[in-house]
């Protein structure tokens, strides 16, 4: 029998980590520059250290606020969408209901069509349905996270579906046998079996929450505008701040890597459960 190489998994590898993470470090080389590098001759190895991108970015009050929108906005939908599509989940899959698979259907076609399609009838939506006196959702925190739910709840339902049904009933039997309640099954048996998914989930919609940028462009003006949409306001008709931007850019790096760290050990055990049944 031949021996396989075990150079070329390691070339191959290294070469894939390379293309994946080149980009990022040109990014921050980017960010390090002073504006007339920019456009002289590209150097890939930094030479000097240009930190007044990020003194700039740090120092602007505009940016601070659009980073706590971001927080804000990309925390609170994850949790939402997380929390109604495990609840869902646990009813569509526990319970004999009518249609069920039907329901499932219904709620993946909401992800068929482009974000675009939904965009004027969501502006109507916030600025003029849900509208109470002076209170509107329009350009709201709340509205943003509202708006992200309704893209992001369908896929977190199709997400842990496999993962809920992997649990065995049986274990929900036992504990309605012992005097448990619907809750307590919920909560004692099925929620600690379905923390890998859960937390794949929360990262998923969190990542997408963070990194939208045209509803958020469109549904926003000043007070819940997000730091994606930030970006733009560094290209005018005079030039393009490259340098800010990679900063800032490098700057929402940092909380999605804090995100995945925390939950990095359910990821890989979320991603696999449910895919084999005994």
């Amino acid at each position: 029998m031949k021996r396989q190489n075990p150079w070329l998994p390691v070339l191959l590898w290294t070469l894939i980590s390379f293309a994946t993470l080149f980009p990022i470090y040109w990014l921050f080389v980017i960010s390090l520059k002073q504006p007339f590098d920019l456009f002289s001759t590209p150097d890939v190895i930094l030479r000097s250290f240009f930190w007044k991108n990020y003194q700039d970015v740090l120092t602007n009050e505009t940016l601070r606020r659009y980073m706590i929108n971001s927080l804000v906005i990309s925390s609170g939908n994850a949790i939402l969408v997380t929390t109604l599509g495990f609840l869902a989940c646990y009813a569509l899959t526990r319970f004999d209901l009518a249609g069920k698979e039907s329901i499932f259907f219904w709620t993946i076609t909401n992800r068929m069509a482009p974000p675009a399609v939904f965009l004027l009838p969501l502006f109507l939506l916030l600025t003029q349905v849900y509208r109470i006196g002076d209170f509107s959702l329009a350009d709201s925190r709340l509205g943003m996270i509202l708006v992200y739910c309704s893209f992001n709840l369908p896929f977190a339902i199709w997400t842990l579906r496999p993962t809920v049904e992997a649990i065995p009933k049986e274990l929900d039997e036992a504990a309605y046998m012992d005097g448990a309640s619907p809750w307590m099954v919920l909560y004692d048996i099925v929620f600690p079996l379905a923390r890998p998914g859960l937390a794949v989930t929360l990262i998923l919609t969190w990542v997408f929450a963070w990194n939208e940028y045209l509803l958020a462009a469109t549904l926003t003006n000043f007070n819940a505008r997000t730091l994606t949409t930030g970006l733009s306001e560094y290209v005018t008709t005079t030039g393009t701040a490259w340098g800010i931007m990679a900063a800032i850019s490098m700057l929402t790096l940092i909380p999605a890597l804090i995100v995945f760290s925390v939950v990095q050990r359910h990821i890989v055990a979320g991603l696999t459960f449910g895919a084999v049944k005994g």
